[in-house]
Formats: C-alpha cells, sequence, structure tokens
C-alpha cells in the first residue's frame, strides 16, 4: 500500500507500534512512533492531516480517536473484515470474540465519525492471502509442507471467495483518492468463488505438489484440534475451522467495483504468495 502511495506521490505520515528503524526510511515518508508522539507539541495547523488509512485492527482505532481528533482528520478509510458476519455465531468463544470486536470497532467508528464531521469507509475483504503473510493460505500451505496431506471435514463443499492482498489494496488507495464517495461499507471479495476443497487443492498445485486430502470425521478433527493446540504454530486451529468448510462464506462486492472500480484477479495462488521454507511463523 505505501509502494502505490509513493508511486502517485503522495507525502505519507506513518504511525506505527513498532520501533522505527534506518531500513523504513524515504524522502515521502514521516515516520511517526505512538510511544513517542507527544499530540499537542507535535500537531499544528502546518502539519494537520486530513485523510487516513488504518490497516491495524479495527478495534484498535478508538483508542487513537483524540490523534485524529488534534490532527483535523476529515476522511478515513479502515479495513474491518467478513469475519464479523461469519464468525458471530461460532461455536467457538475466541472466534465470537473477535467478531464482536470487528462489530463494536465499526460502530464506534460510526458514531464517532458522525459527531466529528469526519466521512468514512469501511472495507470488509474476505479471505485475504498473498506474500505468504496471511493467516488463511498459508496456514494450509504450512500444514501441508509439515504433513504432506491437508484433511478436510466431509465433502469440503463451502464456498469462497480468496482476495490477494494486492487487491485490497488497491481498493484502499481508491477510497483514499475518491474523495466523493459517501460514507459507507464495502465488501472486498476475491475474484473467483470456488469450493474449500478445490482452494486447498490449487495450494497443492502452487507448492508443484500431488493433490493428497483426506477426508475425517468431526470427532477426529476434535482430537486432532485438541491435540494441536499444544503446538503453539497450531494453537489457534479450532473445530469451528473444519466445520466452516462446508458453509458458503459468500459476499457480493458489486458496490464496491461500481464505486471503486474493484477488479480482484481469480485464485491462482503461486509459491510467492507462499511462505517459504525459511520463513518463520507469524501471526498477523
Amino acid at each position: 500500500m505505501i509502494k502505490k502511495l509513493i508511486e502517485n506521490n503522495w507525502h505519507i505520515t506513518a504511525f506505527t507500534r513498532r520501533p522505527i528503524t534506518n531500513t523504513a526510511q524515504h524522502p515521502q515518508i514521516t515516520w511517526q512512533q505512538f510511544d513517542t508522539i507527544k499530540i499537542a507539541k507535535d500537531c499544528n495547523e502546518e502539519n494537520e492531516i486530513h485523510t487516513w488509512l488504518c490497516v491495524a485492527p479495527i478495534w484498535v482505532l478508538p483508542g487513537h480517536f483524540d490523534l485524529l481528533s488534534t490532527y483535523s482528520a476529515q476522511r478515513i478509510i479502515v479495513l474491518s473484515s467478513t469475519s464479523r458476519f461469519t464468525k458471530e455465531t461460532s461455536p467457538d468463544p475466541s472466534e465470537r470474540r473477535t467478531a464482536q470486536q470487528l462489530i463494536d470497532g465499526e460502530e464506534r467508528l460510526q458514531t464517532w465519525a458522525a459527531a466529528h464531521q469526519v466521512k468514512w469507509i469501511i472495507l470488509r475483504p474476505t479471505l485475504i492471502y498473498g506474500y505468504g503473510r496471511d493467516k488463511n493460505i498459508t496456514e494450509i500451505a504450512r500444514f501441508i509442507r509439515r504433513f504432506g496431506f491437508f484433511p478436510l471435514l466431509g465433502s469440503a463443499c463451502g464456498l469462497r471467495q480468496p482476495v490477494h492482498a494486492e487487491d485490497v489494496a488497491a481498493a484502499c488507495y481508491t477510497a483514499l483518492d475518491a474523495i466523493n464517495l459517501p460514507s459507507r461499507a464495502y465488501n472486498l471479495s476475491g475474484g473467483e468463488t470456488l469450493t474449500y476443497r478445490a482452494m486447498v487443492e490449487r495450494v497443492f498445485k502452487a507448492m508443484n505438489l500431488p493433490v493428497r486430502t483426506f477426508t475425517v470425521p468431526l470427532w477426529l478433527f476434535q482430537l486432532a484440534t485438541w491435540g494441536l493446540k499444544w503446538l503453539p504454530k497450531y494453537r489457534n486451529w479450532t473445530t469451528a475451522m473444519a466445520e466452516r468448510m462446508n458453509q458458503d462464506l459468500k459476499f457480493d462486492c458489486s458496490d464496491a467495483k461500481q464505486d471503486l472500480h474493484f477488479l480482484p484477479r481469480p485464485f491462482k495462488p503461486t509459491i510467492n504468495d507462499l511462505p517459504s521454507h525459511r520463513q518463520p511463523f507469524t501471526t498477523i
């Protein structure tokens, strides 16, 4: 996203929770670390920031409303997720909490924005993948690489719409640049709808490996996920994830196509979209 802004001659003030390194320096970027910001001292009319993009979890944003107000924010584009719908009634408590955090974050943004006359756009991607840094396709690829197969519950016929991170970034940029859009939310789904089973098979093909999937009963999934919880890499795996393999998680993105010229690519992952052998396990 930052690369696209630089290419289009934007000057960026980037706020981060992480320490700022020399490798992050660029003449078009001014870095600010939250821990070192003195809002009242650092902000004045000369460095007001009217347009904002939040790519942190939306539930983090309310903690920075004062910052936005001090910098005279007028528009903000925020990433949420369609998980606010798909996990709201999940049997897993942690997934329900995530859905509620997304819902609360969206509602608090809208309430604050209305009170401060700030325009907002909420973008809700479906299943994001790309560069081996996601928690979806990357998790599938890591399991395949470690065990040589992938377990599926039943027919695994639930529909999916994987969306590439670059397509999400393009939608963010268009929303930033389109100043006349009214405040509203958009779903961002991938350019192809396919079954969970077909999605997994394409991951095998991207890894240049023979497709080895096994149909596993729910009770075995329950036993396996209990055992996997003792391994740090798989502690977030739940039986709810398996049960969703047969649920349709399909969303209409026609409004995004019309207003944001959103043209997502079909799901054809390459090896560059998957984690490398040397890449450490990360959760983002």
